[in-house]
């Protein structure tokens, strides 16, 4: 039983930085393909950035590349993002997901196999 429990979020003032940690545990396959979704009411989920088993981050959102970072700790199973100079329109329930290699790059309602509950951003 695969779990992803995110943590990091909170409220930010614009142009503050967060870093958000998804801590992944039950995955059975090697080098899953993880990555950071987010969310608005109302508004389609978005695909953040993805990372493939290889440490590789495979996939940027326009919107918020050159100011966030995906790192992943293997010994910690842990993934994480972390964001600069946040804006009003970062505010959204991140949250992680993971899927098995081939997933990678475009991790996917489709092709993501697990969930995790997601952590709020809020960018004042």
């Amino acid at each position: 039983h695969v779990q992803l429990v995110e943590s990091g979020g909170g409220s930010v003032q614009a142009e503050g930085s967060l870093k958000l940690s998804c801590v992944a545990s039950g995955i059975t396959y090697r080098g899953p393909c993880m990555g950071w979704f987010r969310q608005v009411p109302g508004h389609e989920r978005e695909r953040v950035a993805t990372m493939d088993g290889y440490g590789r981050t495979v996939y940027v959102m326009p919107s918020v590349r050159g100011r966030s970072t995906l790192t992943k700790e293997k010994d910690k199973n842990t993934l994480y993002l972390e964001m600069t100079n946040l804006a009003p329109a970062d505010t959204a329930m991140y949250v992680c997901a993971a899927g098995p290699p081939f997933a990678c790059p475009r991790l996917g309602s489709s092709s993501a196999t697990s969930w995790g509950q997601g952590t709020q951003v809020t960018v004042l």
